[in-house]
């Protein structure tokens, strides 16, 4: 369970993250915003003890109460595998035509209920791959897991790490299968079905 909702976590943070920088990428194109999605993809090049020890410092100095939390194991998820939700969330939004926005605000439609009933759905499928990706990654990193999660922690990838560590191969199957599992499942689940169902209400 620890697993799941980890991947749940740093599948909504690391969106929460990229659907802002996406949009502005996509609809307001100029070198700032270029240059912040140049500064998000960097993230995926950084290995995950240099993120973990960086919010280890940052947490111990400034803010004590989050290290070892789960909203930090989340955001240091999202810095990790960011880039992964920002290309997905980028390609759906390139492939929405800017005049069905431009059509819903004239007819008197906020920012707001233009994301709702209009961006939101038609990107729907793209904003699912995107979690989809994060939470499979999320669910076999093991880095940043170790050294942030809360005390006494247990997730598949640490129970496959512990397992293999002392060659025990065959208690780790196991979990490495629930992994597969999980990963097959929420790729479906979020890439598939998400998509069909927000395309079938908007439609």
């Amino acid at each position: 369970m620890n697993s799941l909702g980890f991947g749940l976590a740093g599948a909504a943070a690391a969106l929460l993250i990229a659907a802002p920088i996406g949009y502005l990428a996509v609809r307001y194109p100029s070198r700032w915003t270029a240059l912040i999605e140049r500064a998000a993809y960097l993230a995926l090049g950084a290995p995950g003890i240099v993120v973990a020890l960086a919010l280890i410092a940052l947490t111990v100095q400034f803010v004590p109460p989050l290290y070892q939390s789960v909203p930090l194991l989340a955001l240091a998820y999202a810095i990790l595998f960011l880039p992964l939700a920002l290309v997905s969330i980028r390609a759906a939004l390139s492939q929405i035509p800017q005049r069905f926005e431009e059509v819903a605000r004239s007819l008197g439609g906020n920012s707001v209920s233009v994301a709702a009933r209009i961006v939101l759905p038609l990107a729907a499928s793209g904003i699912g791959a995107g979690a989809a990706m994060v939470f499979i990654f999320v669910s076999t990193e093991l880095t940043a897991t170790l050294l942030l999660s809360p005390a006494g922690t247990r997730t598949l990838a640490t129970e496959v790490w512990a397992n293999t560590s002392s060659l025990a191969f065959a208690a780790a199957a196991p979990f490495a299968a629930l992994i597969l599992c999980l990963s097959f499942g929420f790729t479906w689940l979020f890439a598939n079905r998400l998509g069909k169902a927000a395309f079938d209400g908007w439609s």
